[in-house]
């Protein structure tokens, strides 16, 4: 795995705006993702966890800039994407590819899987339709079914058949960065397990970087190399995945974990209990956006904003609790008096 990274993201924003009254008047902005910055290297896996509406889809859309960016700096493989025009940005997902959460509704029913798979190659005029059939047969094989499903419609498939031909599709312009939203929440457990177990030998085949989005921390655990904790739109923790899940800073990761059953009847954990709900990302409290809802609240927690800071070696957190983080809130509170 290299340390160069292949993704650069800098404060980056996205804010929906609310609209009201009979000529759509902008009344407030739902801030989605709110200056967001993490990097990804080349070959390892980032996790991006969090509760639902937390932004991290959003954060996985904007990087391919299905959504535009409100504001911010995406930088991938030496490319800014954020100022590359529609054509352009078409051409270089070639470099970057999604896999969806849903595999019934990202799959065209009106099509075979043959035709589904070979439209990337397409689209992106890679090569004649005798070498576009043999490429599809060869990466059916690869994610684990047979050159024959390619005359078959999406509706004949399992759920796993499904996402297995999602990742396939993923697969076929040789991409760099896979960008894979939740895509085994929607899976029976078991076959949660050999779709994890396929994109693992699959990074390792095609040298493949993951940002991989899930709510559910044991399977961020399994798979990542890293792990990036969201809340209200915001990175709150990033760490590596041992390290975050042995050592967790910030008390929204702490309850996180605290909730993860262990499959040991004789094993009592206390669990932290979180009251209350995720305030409004069209209005977020001020400060630190945990601070609603957090035990630990200090007065500075509601009116300066934690920056991410590097606690040890790779892990950075976000929060007041931090002593060398205090005494820098402390003295830039103290200027804004």
């Amino acid at each position: 795995m290299s340390t160069t990274p292949l993704l650069k993201v800098k404060n980056l924003k996205k804010h929906f705006p609310i609209r009201k009254g009979m000529f759509g008047k902008t009344v407030g902005h739902v801030k989605a993702v709110d200056d967001v910055s993490f990097f990804v290297n080349e070959g390892e896996t980032l996790g991006i966890v969090g509760e639902s509406g937390c932004g991290k889809s959003t954060t996985g859309r904007v990087l391919m800039r299905l959504l535009e960016p409100t504001e911010g700096e995406i930088e991938f493989d030496g490319k800014a994407l954020t100022s590359l025009s529609l054509e352009e940005m078409r051409k270089t997902r070639r470099d970057i590819q999604m896999v969806f959460q849903d595999p019934y509704a990202s799959l065209n029913p009106r099509h075979t899987i043959g035709k589904i798979l070979e439209e990337p190659l397409i689209v992106h005029g890679i090569s004649d339709s005798k070498e576009r059939k043999k490429k599809v047969n060869e990466f059916l094989e690869i994610v684990g079914l047979n050159a024959y499903h390619a005359k078959r419609y999406p509706h004949q498939f399992s759920g796993g058949q499904r996402q297995r031909i999602g990742i396939a599709r993923a697969l076929m312009t040789n991409p760099k960065l896979i960008i894979a939203d939740e895509p085994v929440s929607a899976l029976d457990v078991s076959i949660q397990a050999q779709v994890l177990n396929l994109m693992q030998d699959l990074q390792k085949e095609f040298n493949l970087t993951y940002i991989f989005i899930a709510h559910d921390l044991g399977v961020v655990r399994h798979i990542s190399d890293r792990v990036a904790v969201m809340y209200l739109g915001k990175m709150v923790e990033v760490a590596d995945s041992e390290q975050l899940y042995e050592k967790p800073l910030h008390p929204y990761t702490q309850a996180l974990l605290s909730a993860v059953p262990v499959p040991d009847p004789d094993f009592q954990k206390e669990q932290i209990i979180i009251e209350g709900d995720i305030p409004n990302p069209a209005d977020p409290p001020t400060g630190c956006t945990f601070h609603t809802r957090c035990p630990f609240k200090m007065d500075i927690c509601t009116k300066v904003t934690p920056q991410l800071t590097e606690q040890s070696t790779g892990h950075s957190v976000a929060c007041h609790l931090y002593e060398s983080q205090v005494d820098n809130d402390i003295k830039q509170l103290e200027g804004s008096l």
